[in-house]
């Protein structure tokens, strides 16, 4: 077992809103990707013969925001790999190192929270649609300190 040193992803990820920014890390900066996702059909399956599953796991990430990402540095090997790796790990007999790989997948991807953070992936803030005839609810007045106390007469005769 190797000891001490660094490794790959030792150390806590990096933080956008970190209070300082000068650090040399920093150099390559973050990148916002579009909360829509990417535009365009999905790229051409790169392995055999695609399970109705893989098909359509496959057709739902490149709809993502990490997939613009993916497209730029040529990932799609990858991203059918990670694919193929996660149909096989829902198998109720699937053994455990298929599903360390599947974690594995997630975080280089960028598609959970640590992945994002350590491939320096922010999504950008969706703009939210307006509701059709919607009436904002009136304000509801909260109690207030002095409101929840009450007067306790004073015994008249104790």
């Amino acid at each position: 077992m190797p000891r001490g040193g660094a490794r790959a992803v030792s150390g806590p990820a990096p933080d956008p809103n970190a209070l300082r920014r000068e650090r040399k890390t920093d150099a390559a900066g973050w990148r916002t990707l579009p909360a829509d996702g990417r535009p365009g059909p999905a790229p051409e399956w790169p392995l055999t013969e695609a399970t109705e599953r893989e098909h359509d796991v496959w057709l739902d990430l490149w709809e993502s925001p990490q997939a613009v990402m993916w497209e730029e540095l040529g990932q799609a090997l990858e991203v059918a790999l990670f694919v193929r790796t996660l149909a096989e790990a829902e198998r109720p007999d699937a053994r455990v190192d298929i599903k360390k790989m599947v974690r594995g997948y997630l975080d280089s991807l960028g598609l959970s929270v640590q992945g994002m953070l350590r491939n320096r992936w922010k999504i950008a803030p969706g703009v939210p649609a307006p509701a059709a005839d919607a009436v904002p609810a009136p304000a509801v007045r909260r109690p207030s300190a002095r409101d929840r106390l009450k007067v306790v007469p004073s015994g008249e005769g104790s």
